[in-house]
């Protein structure tokens, strides 16, 4: 992981995080079944660290260029509500995000790995990316994770932010703690 000097100051301030799908919450690649259909991998550690971020209270949406059924079915799984699918340029929906839900451009996480993202990384507070982002995200971010899209590297990101906020030990009682474990979508 590389970070700013700045980034855990930055990480504090965070209300809510935006993800991009294709190379964020995915691997980037696009597979295709005999009949047609398209398929994505999604890491079920990346869903549980979205989860539990929400858990503390933190709002999620997700901005991306293509529409997909896939993205809205894994949106919906993870209870993120604000899904804005087929914006190739995505700082019309992060002005609706913005707007919707009170916040100002320091209180908003952005994870991007692409040029398309760059619009949106330069506005918020916290833009964060894979460690296979292009180069010109990472040069951006003022967090790079250690892991690829798709691969962790969303988890990697939302634990650094419940860290700085003094929330990760949390998350870990919610899983040690003797009740039933709640509110664990994977």
């Amino acid at each position: 992981m590389i970070f700013s000097a700045d980034a855990t100051e930055r990480a504090r301030r965070v209300r809510f995080i935006i993800f991009d799908v294709d190379g964020v919450l995915t691997d980037g690649g696009i597979y295709t079944g005999e009949s047609g259909e398209f398929m994505k991998p999604f890491n079920v550690r990346d869903g549980l660290g979205i989860r539990q971020c929400q858990n503390e209270g933190f709002g999620t949406a997700i901005i991306t260029g293509r529409a997909s059924a896939i993205v809205s079915q894994r949106a919906a799984e993870l209870k993120i509500e604000d899904v804005y699918l087929g914006h190739l340029d995505k700082r019309s929906a992060y002005d609706d995000i913005k707007a919707r839900h009170g916040l100002q451009d320091e209180e908003v996480a952005y994870v991007g790995d692409d040029l398309i993202d760059l619009a949106v990384m330069q506005q918020v507070g916290f833009p964060a990316a894979p460690a296979d982002a292009v180069d010109e995200v990472r040069a951006l971010s003022c967090l790079v994770a250690g892991k690829e899209g798709g691969r962790g590297a969303v988890r990697e990101i939302i634990e650094f932010i419940l860290k700085a906020q003094g929330r990760w030990a949390n998350v870990v009682a919610r899983f040690t703690a003797p009740e039933k474990v709640t509110n664990v979508s994977q």
